[in-house]
């Protein structure tokens, strides 16, 4: 699959097998994350991997309780309140293996670097057969101290990206893509005149 292949065919998958993605797999995905651009090369990002799907269980159940109080206060946030709610509900939707992707510290760019390793991350599991998909209802949970502290991150990192990784238990829908929204494109008045 070449990069624009994948970039076509990549889908936020939210329903997995229980197959776990072998060690293997999963240290070439964070290899492929680490090939991103980085601000200055400073390359701040950190990663742990779970691969337990009864702590990703109590996490989930401890997201959907925090982002219920949160809702309260958040106007927006509400409209996931029916799935919340639900107990049948996992924020990681029983994926294999999460992967969480941190900075050792917050700056201008940070969280902009650790989302191009999640891209990276995500294409290259669609090149692989495997499904991804970026999970931000959790990170106000990676972001506890305790949590943060399961996942051996400093207390002064920040969770950015966590990003569920797995075999699909079934195709998902090609989700359709409005065109690029040009607001301007300014060529030199050299080639305006040559059109």
């Amino acid at each position: 699959m070449n990069v624009l292949e994948a970039i076509r065919a990549r889908r936020a998958i939210r329903a997995y097998s229980s197959r776990v993605v072998d060690e293997e797999t999963v240290r070439a995905l964070l290899n492929a994350a680490v090939q991103a651009p980085s601000a200055i090369n400073e390359q701040l990002w950190i990663f742990a991997v779970v691969q337990d799907v009864r702590q990703l269980a109590r996490w989930s159940e401890r997201a959907k309780r925090l982002l219920l109080e949160q809702a309260a206060a958040d106007p927006k946030a509400r409209r996931y309140n029916p799935r919340l709610v639900d107990p049948q509900f996992n924020v990681f939707y029983d994926a294999s293996t999460l992967v969480v992707i941190g900075s050792r510290e917050r700056g201008q760019y940070t969280d902009a670097d650790c989302w191009l390793a999640a891209e990276n991350l995500m294409l290259a599991a669609c090149d692989a057969g495997l499904g991804s998909c970026p999970i931000g209802l959790s990170v106000p949970l990676l972001n506890q101290p305790d949590i943060k502290e399961e996942l051996r991150f400093p207390s002064f990192a920040a969770v950015v990206a966590p990003i569920i990784v797995g075999y699909p238990s079934a195709p998902a829908a090609a989700v359709p893509r409005a065109a690029a929204q040009i607001l301007s494109w300014s060529k030199a008045a050299s080639e305006q005149r040559r059109e």
